[in-house]
């Protein structure tokens, strides 16, 4: 019975991880929530670092397209400068630049970035993504992929360095920053997601010594297979819906449930 309970644990933590991930209400503030909250524990960093991994697989999968056609066109300009081929090496180029600050902040500053990961930087931080989505909830911008530059790139990046704070939606941030900027729903979306790729696939190959580690049975094993698996089922179903809401329009959901789930709990913290 002990041993079917924690299978059911791991694909709750699968489920709940890969669904919250590629929404903007934050899935590391919301893993912050569930252990500080319900008690519910995750087996350290490796366990936290495998179920991303199962959301950069659904994100692999959706935009299997895209990024097929960037790097045949990538490398055939490099090998032709071909310019018809141009604003997808361009757009590569601002995948790269976007990503630096995220990783030289999270390495510089991952200790103290650990210090903030409290209840009550939680629920500050809900709210203060729900008032940058609200603020963007009707921007239909018209910058498109081939409009971009590298000064977009930088902004974004910050905005995704600026999400490694949980309760600060890295999906949100990026979008919200990208808005601002003027991008179309769709090109922000796209370069949001495009660069979740090298930050995600950078985290696991640097952690994949700790995930073997905390990994010691075979049952073990088996649960962070069915992890894996529910977070890319859940990661593939949540992004396919907030693609949807996205093109509806309705930002303000997601800033609604921010303010109502920040609030709520800096009442129970400061009560």
């Amino acid at each position: 019975m002990e041993e079917i309970w924690i299978l059911i644990k791991y694909l709750f933590l699968g489920l709940f991880q890969g669904f919250t991930e590629p929404i903007p209400i934050s899935s590391s503030g919301h893993l912050v929530l569930v252990q500080d909250l319900i008690g519910f524990e995750f087996d350290g960093l490796g366990f936290e670092v495998l179920v991303n991994f199962g959301s950069l697989i659904a994100v692999l999968i959706i935009y299997r397209n895209d990024l097929i056609r960037l790097i045949k066109n990538g490398i055939g300009y490099i090998l032709t400068k071909d310019d018809r081929q141009k604003n997808d090496f361009d757009f590569i180029l601002y995948l790269i630049i976007g990503t630096i600050p995220a990783g030289v902040i999270g390495i510089l500053l991952g200790d103290a970035i650990e210090d903030l990961s409290t209840t009550q930087t939680v629920g500050i931080t809900l709210i203060i993504t729900g008032v940058a989505l609200w603020l963007i909830r009707n921007l239909r911008g018209r910058k498109s992929d081939g409009q971009l530059n590298w000064k977009d790139a930088i902004i974004v990046g910050f905005a995704q360095a600026i999400a490694l704070i949980p309760g600060i939606s890295r999906s949100g941030a990026t979008i919200v920053a990208a808005m601002f900027l003027g991008m179309k729903q769709e090109t922000a979306l796209r370069f949001s997601f495009l660069l979740y790729i090298p930050v995600s696939l950078g985290t696991m190959l640097l952690s994949i010594d700790e995930l073997i580690g905390s990994a010691k049975s075979p049952d073990v094993w088996m649960g962070y297979i069915i992890a894996l698996l529910a977070s890319v089922a859940a990661s593939y179903a949540a992004l396919k819906w907030f693609m949807n809401i996205m093109a509806q329009g309705n930002l303000k959901y997601f800033a609604y449930y921010c303010f109502i789930v920040g609030g709520i709990v800096l009442l129970i913290v400061l009560t």
